[in-house]
């Protein structure tokens, strides 16, 4: 780990003066392709400068304490060892963590598709009620959330709606909420006050750039229809929305959110770019040995991965065993130390795959 370590903190020192040389700057390519791996390179050569230095400090506390004779000094040497070990300890574990390789999806702007499932009229309430989350959730974060599709029901829910977060590290939080998601309420329209079950399944996809995935024009129905809607404003008078069939595998996309037709049919070809590359991303997956995927995961679709309990005012997360008794703050957004258990929780588990593959 030290020898990697090493390489990682020269190459960051290479960074720091290339980023200090004005002969890059004349290149604002070169230049951003510098930034980007200075930033990523960062947190990994800082923490092990830190550890450089404590165990700088060690080394010469234990050097004091059997030169020096004076108690005192003494003293103040044996805390020194005592405080830079603990340091060092942290700093190691740390370390590792960082060290772990990343997910070369989590920089990625996200595809979410939330679908109402068993429940009917109630499931649909409740997917409209984890768009609103995910939307504030988003806000939260600075990041842009744009509706692409959505199919709503009279009484105010959505049977469907797919929606594109754009921001800094969206699907490196985003991607844990795949999965099947479960609400246990009394719902407004039941007089006796019973508790129902109802499920949403929702859907996190990394977006695909163009480059990465070529779609042949022959293998595509384009289909053109004016959107629908409650009415109004909402509702185009023109043939602009989209759907996209791609027909060897039979995915369809539909998008319907803007006015202009050319917008629409870009934000079908995004979705339909960065399901197929999804398709693709799980025949590799799945060509590996189960016992190599983590636990946490990012959720399988068929996966019951948590639970709304309104009556109690708590969510539980099955992957973990997580419950909180916060369900409001919840479903208003206040997902991160949901979303942080997880990332540990995931992390835990690629560092003892990787102790027990060494």
């Amino acid at each position: 780990m030290i020898e990697k370590l090493k390489l990682i903190e020269e190459r960051y020192a290479e960074l720091e003066n290339k980023m200090a040389s004005p002969e890059y700057y004349n290149d604002p390519s070169a230049i951003k392709k510098l930034a980007r791996e200075q930033k990523e390179l960062a947190p990994i050569a800082e923490a092990y400068r830190e550890y450089q230095r404590h165990e700088k400090a060690v080394r010469d506390a234990e050097l004091l304490l059997k030169t020096e004779s004076d108690p005192d000094f003494r003293e103040m040497a044996r805390e020194e060892i005592e405080s830079g070990k603990a340091r060092l300890a942290e700093l190691t574990e740390k370390l590792k963590l960082l060290l772990l390789p990343g997910d070369p999806n989590d920089g990625r702007n996200v595809i979410v598709e939330i679908r109402g499932g068993a429940g009917g009229e109630e499931a649909a309430l409740f997917a409209h009620s984890l768009f609103r989350m995910y939307s504030m959730y988003a806000e939260r974060r600075r990041w842009k959330c744009e509706v692409t599709s959505v199919s709503e029901t009279e009484l105010g829910g959505v049977k469907e709606i797919c929606f594109i977060i754009e921001g800094e590290g969206a699907y490196s939080r985003m991607k844990f909420e795949s999965g099947v998601h479960r609400v246990q309420r009394v719902p407004d329209t039941e007089a006796s006050g019973r508790i129902h079950t109802s499920t949403v399944t929702v859907a996190v996809l990394p977006e695909a750039e163009e480059v990465e995935f070529e779609i042949n024009p022959s293998d595509l129905q384009i289909d053109t229809f004016r959107s629908s809607g409650a009415g109004g404003q909402h509702v185009n008078k023109t043939e602009s929305a989209i759907r996209i069939t791609h027909l060897p595998t039979g995915l369809v996309v539909e998008c319907q959110d803007e006015r202009s037709q050319h917008k629409n049919r870009d934000r079908a070809m995004s979705i339909l770019r960065s399901k197929l590359y999804e398709m693709e991303l799980e025949k590799q997956t799945a060509a590996m040995a189960a016992e190599r995927r983590s636990q946490v995961g990012t959720g399988m679709r068929n996966e019951r991965i948590r639970t709304y309990n309104f009556p109690q005012g708590r969510v539980t997360d099955h992957r973990i065993g997580l419950t909180l008794y916060k369900l409001d703050s919840i479903l208003d957004g206040d997902l991160d130390e949901l979303i942080d258990a997880l990332r540990t929780a995931d992390q835990a588990e690629r560092l003892r795959s990787g102790s027990e593959e060494e």
